[in-house]
């Protein structure tokens, strides 16, 4: 029988990936048969989530390749280092994301504003013009973008955040729409609040994770895996007829 979330043979960028969901992820892509690219601006923690994943899956399972998503010059080098490596990039995962404020939207600077938009939103569509040319001449190729439940509610301490995430899921669908005929899928993951260093504003007091876990219908905070085993679908056969879509991984919280 076929196995519809092997993804041997494939190749993958993953940005934002030394740390929580994004290491989680091109960790269980890896554990599906994945070569993968870490990637994150300090070059140190690449270096080290890439031999960690190398001690386990043999190597050259694993390269790592800094890189700042505000630059279009890195995106371009990363994905150049990448094809090197490689030879092909399947699957792009856009996890890497800035939110530099916290507080109401009348208090953020036009700056603060500019960058969590630009790091947010126009990296990611940067770095799927840059790897969908290759796709178009396969004909395949996955595209996953890492929203967020914000991108679907309002939030008096982090909304130009919730702003950028809501504008990420019409990214994916207007992508979806574009590349679709080309074999190509774009897909959104919408995780809810999990635990991550990312994240540590919202849970790390215990009254308020207890208050957020009481408000969801699983009674418990998110894990990286949690998002990691979407990923893994919607990067392999399984989500083969999946596209323009918007995964919510929340634990139910957006259900009641």
């Amino acid at each position: 029988m076929t196995n519809l979330f092997d993804l041997t043979g494939k190749s993958a960028v993953i940005t934002g990936s030394t740390k929580g969901i994004g290491k989680a992820i091109a960790e269980q892509l890896a554990n599906h048969g994945c070569k993968v690219v870490i990637s994150s601006r300090k070059p140190g923690p690449c270096e080290e989530v890439a031999a960690e994943i190398n001690k386990k899956h043999g190597a050259g399972t694993a390269i790592a390749s800094p890189a700042n998503i505000s630059s279009r010059d890195d995106l371009k080098r990363l994905v150049d280092d990448a094809n090197a490596a490689f030879g092909k990039i399947d699957i792009l995962v856009c996890n890497a994301a800035s939110n530099p404020y916290y507080g109401p939207m009348a208090g953020i600077t036009d700056e603060a504003f500019a960058k969590i938009l630009s790091n947010n939103i126009i990296s990611n569509n940067t770095l799927v013009s840059l790897v969908s040319p290759q796709m178009k001449e396969r004909k395949d190729g996955a595209v996953i973008i890492i929203s967020s439940i914000g991108g679907l509610r309002a939030s008096t301490v982090i909304g130009a955040y919730c702003i950028s995430k809501a504008a990420d899921v019409q990214l994916a669908r207007n992508l979806a729409a574009e590349l679709g005929p080309s074999g190509i899928r774009v897909n959104c993951i919408s995780p809810g609040l999990v635990k991550t260093d990312f994240a540590k504003a919202l849970w790390e007091d215990d009254n308020t994770r207890e208050q957020r876990e009481e408000e969801t219908p699983l009674r418990r905070l998110g894990v990286p895996d949690d998002i990691a085993g979407a990923a893994v679908m919607l990067a392999s056969r399984a989500g083969a007829w999946l596209t323009g879509q918007n995964i919510v991984v929340d634990g139910g919280v957006t259900a009641v």
